[in-house]
C-alpha cells in the first residue's frame, strides 16, 4: 500500500512488541514517536487503543512537538490486556487550510483555493457514514458561496477550524502495529507495603511455637503499622532428612524445626500445610480475615524445590538429578551447600507434566485465596517456565500478582520483568551513597526498565543483613526504612529483626544473620513499640494518604551543595499532590545545606512543606531552602508541599 509517512523510535514498546509493558488501573500510557514524510505536506498521526479480543479502537490525537516528535496518551481503566499502535497520513486538507491561510494573509485571490477546499472536503464526506456528514456537507455548502469574502472569512473562522481537526482527509496512511500490548494490574502492582514474619514465632505463649491462629491475632497490629501484605516464608511440612539447623548447621539437634524452604516430608509436600502451623481451613480463616477485615493480602512463598522426602522424588525420580552413586544431587551455589534443598531438573524429559504439576500448585492457592506468590530464585528455572505459569495464572486469576526475589544480574531481571513478574527484588540494599542512589532510580525509572519492572525495596530479608547494617545504630535503621518507604512505592521489611535493630551478622563473613530466624523459632513481645514502629506507622500513613508516593516513576532529584544529602521530589498524575524528601545519610552526625528548588514543577512562588513525620511546617521560596537534619531526631524530612 502507497504510504508517505515513516514512524520509528516507538515508546514504550518491549522487543518490538514480544513482551507486554506494565501498568495499573487508571494509570496513563505515554505513547512517543518520530513520525516525518516526504516533502513539506502536513502530518497528522493518532494512537489507536482497544481492549484485547474487542474490535473498536479508541483514537487519540497525538501532537506535534516539533523536530518531529510526536506524543500522545491514553488512560487504562480495567484490569485487562490493551492493545495499541500508531497511525500517520498525509492529511491534504491540512496541508491547503494552513497554505490557504499564509495565502490569505500574502493578498492572494483565493476564488481556486476555495474550489480545491470544497473539493478535498467532498472526499472527507465520502469517507464518512452518511449519519456523520452533515458538518462536512454544511462546510462544503460556505466554501462553495458566490461572495469569496465571506466564504474567505468561514475558512478563517474558528467553526471551520475545528471541522479541519475534527474531519481529518486520511488517505495514504501508515500503521505502526507491532503487537504492542499492556498489561493492567490492580493498584497493589504499584503500590504495597509489605512486611515479612516467620508464623512458628508468632505465639505469645513461650511454651509453644506459633500457629495461623496466632498470626490472626497480629493482624491487628500489621494494620496499625500500615502495612497492606502479610509475607510468610514456606508454610509446608518441612523435610527431615538433612535438616538444617542453627546457624545453617549441617545437623540438626533434637527438636529444631529445620528451614521452610526444604520443602516437603511424609505430611505432603507443595499443596500441603505443616501441620505445626494449623491445616488448610487455619489458612484459608487466616488469609480471609486478613482480606476482609484489613485490606491485608497475604502473600505466599513459592519455593519450587524440594527437601530430599519431598513426595516428588518418589512419584517422579526423573524430575531431579541422580549422581553415579545412585543418591540424588543437592542444591549448590558453591562454595555453598544446601545439603536440606534438592532442586528440581527442568531439564528433564517429562517436562510437561513438570510444568503443568506446577501450574497446578500455584492454582490449588489461588483456589484457597492467596493472590501474592513471593518467588523464591525464580532466575534458576526457565525463563518460559515462568511466562506459561504467570500467564496461565493471571487469566484465571488476575488479581494474582508475582514478587521476583531475584539478586541476580541485571539482565536476568528485566527477563523476568519481561516474561510477566509484576514486582521484583532490588539492589537497593547495596546502594548506601546518595550518589549510588540517584544514579540506581535514574537507571529504574527513566530508561525502558521504567515499563517493565515495578521495583520492591527490602532494606533486610531473613537472608540478608546488609554489610552497611552491621553494627548500625537506630539512625541507620530509621534512614533505611524511609528511603526504601520513599524512593519506592512497593517496599518490604522482614519485620520483627527491623524494628528489633538486629544487627549482629554471622561469623563467616557473608550477609547474614547471626541466629537466623530461618532455622529456630523466635518468641517476640508484639506488643512492643520503639523509635522504628513510629516510623513504620508514620511513613505508611503519609505513604497512604498521598498518591505522589504510591508511584515510583514519578521521581525528580534537586541539587545541594551537601553531598551528604539526597533530595527529591514526587508527584501525582495530575500533579496535586507533591511530597520532597530530603534525607541525611550520615548516621551519626546532623548535616545541613540548601537544597534546590525545581521551578517547573512548584514554581517561583513561596509554598508551604508540612513534615509528614513531625508535623512542623515552613514557609519556602522558590529558589533553595536551607535545611539541617539531625539523624538522632529524624535523619529525613518528608514535607507534603502545599500551594496558597
Amino acid at each position: 500500500m502507497q504510504n508517505r509517512s515513516v514512524i520509528d523510535n516507538v515508546k514504550p514498546q518491549i522487543n518490538n512488541g514480544r513482551f507486554m509493558i506494565q501498568r495499573v488501573v487508571g494509570e496513563k500510557v505515554n505513547v512517543s514517536a518520530s513520525i516525518f514524510g516526504d516533502g513539506h505536506d502536513y502530518l497528522r498521526a493518532v494512537v489507536e487503543y482497544k481492549k484485547e479480543g474487542t474490535k473498536k479502537w479508541t483514537t487519540v490525537e497525538m501532537a506535534d512537538l516539533g523536530n518531529d516528535a510526536w506524543s500522545a496518551s491514553f488512560t487504562v481503566t480495567e484490569q485487562a490486556i490493551y492493545q495499541y499502535r500508531i497511525v500517520s497520513w498525509v492529511d491534504h486538507l491540512l496541508t491547503w487550510y494552513r497554505g490557504f491561510k499564509k495565502k490569505q494573509a500574502d493578498g492572494q485571490p483565493m476564488g481556486v483555493e476555495l474550489a480545491i477546499g470544497g473539493n478535498l472536503l467532498t472526499e472527507v464526506a465520502k469517507s464518512l457514514a452518511k449519519s456523520k456528514q452533515a458538518p462536512v456537507r454544511a462546510a462544503i455548502k460556505e466554501l462553495g458561496q458566490k461572495d469569496e469574502g465571506s466564504a474567505t472569512d468561514y475558512v478563517l473562522g474558528p467553526v471551520f477550524g475545528k471541522i479541519v481537526q475534527d474531519y481529518p482527509l486520511r488517505k495514504f496512511e501508515t500503521t505502526y502495529d507491532h503487537n504492542m500490548r499492556v498489561k493492567v494490574g490492580r493498584l497493589r502492582e504499584r503500590f504495597s507495603s509489605w512486611y515479612e514474619l516467620f508464623p512458628r514465632s508468632a505465639s505469645q505463649d513461650v511454651n509453644r511455637t506459633g500457629t495461623f491462629k496466632d498470626v490472626e491475632l497480629l493482624l491487628p497490629r500489621i494494620d496499625e503499622l500500615g502495612f497492606n501484605v502479610l509475607y510468610m516464608p514456606p508454610v509446608h511440612p518441612i523435610g527431615r532428612k538433612n535438616r538444617k539447623g542453627r546457624n545453617n548447621a549441617t545437623t540438626a539437634m533434637e527438636g529444631e524445626p529445620g528451614s521452610p524452604w526444604a520443602i516437603g516430608a511424609a505430611e505432603g509436600g507443595h499443596k500441603a500445610i505443616l501441620p505445626e502451623l494449623g491445616d488448610i481451613k487455619d489458612y484459608k480463616a487466616l488469609i480471609h480475615k486478613a482480606k476482609t477485615e484489613y485490606d491485608i493480602d497475604v502473600a505466599l512463598d513459592l519455593a519450587f524445590q524440594c527437601a530430599p522426602d519431598h513426595p516428588y522424588i518418589e512419584d517422579h525420580p526423573d524430575w531431579f538429578i541422580w549422581r553415579p552413586d545412585g543418591t540424588i544431587m543437592y542444591a549448590e551455589n558453591p562454595p555453598k551447600k544446601y545439603q536440606d534443598i534438592v532442586p528440581i531438573n527442568f531439564e528433564t524429559e517429562d517436562w510437561k507434566a513438570l510444568w503443568e504439576e506446577l501450574l497446578s500448585v500455584v492454582l490449588y492457592w489461588c483456589e484457597a485465596g492467596v493472590t501474592i506468590f513471593r518467588v523464591d530464585n525464580p532466575h534458576t528455572k526457565p525463563y518460559r517456565f515462568w511466562e506459561y505459569v504467570i500467564g496461565e495464572t493471571n487469566k484465571k486469576f488476575p488479581d494474582t500478582i508475582f514478587l521476583a526475589e531475584a539478586f541476580s544480574r541485571p539482565a536476568v531481571m528485566t527477563e523476568l520483568a519481561k516474561r510477566g513478574f509484576q514486582q521484583s527484588y532490588t539492589y537497593f540494599t547495596w546502594r548506601t551513597t546518595p550518589q549510588e542512589m540517584k544514579e540506581y532510580l535514574t537507571e529504574l525509572t527513566t530508561t525502558d526498565l521504567a515499563d517493565i519492572m515495578q521495583p520492591n525495596f527490602w532494606p533486610n530479608t531473613p537472608d540478608i543483613l546488609a554489610f552497611e547494617m552491621m553494627g548500625a545504630n537506630s539512625n541507620q535503621f530509621v534512614k533505611r526504612l524511609l528511603l526504601a518507604a520513599t524512593l519506592s512505592s512497593s517496599y518490604g521489611l522482614y519485620g520483627p529483626s527491623y524494628e528489633l535493630m538486629e544487627n549482629r551478622g554471622n561469623t563467616n563473613g557473608k550477609e547474614e544473620y547471626y541466629d537466623s530466624e530461618k532455622y529456630m523459632a523466635r518468641h517476640y513481645d508484639w506488643s512492643y513499640r520503639n523509635r522504628i514502629t513510629d516510623a513504620y506507622t508514620l511513613i505508611n500513613h503519609a505513604r497512604n494518604n498521598n498518591p505522589a508516593l504510591q508511584q515510583t516513576n514519578n521521581i525528580r532529584f534537586t541539587g545541594s551543595e551537601n553531598g551528604n544529602l539526597l533530595s527529591f521530589v514526587k508527584w501525582d498524575e495530575e500533579r496535586t499532590n507533591f511530597i520532597w524528601t530530603i534525607v541525611n545519610f550520615d548516621q551519626h552526625n546532623r548535616q545541613g545545606g540548601h537544597v534546590h528548588v525545581p521551578q517547573d514543577l512548584l514554581g517561583h512562588d513561596g509554598f508551604r512543606v508540612t513534615d509528614l513525620l513531625t508535623g512542623n511546617q515552613y514557609w519556602w521560596n522558590g529558589h533553595s531552602n536551607y535545611v539541617d537534619l539531625d539523624p538522632g531526631q529524624w535523619p529525613a524530612h518528608v514535607f507534603k508541599v502545599e500551594f496558597s
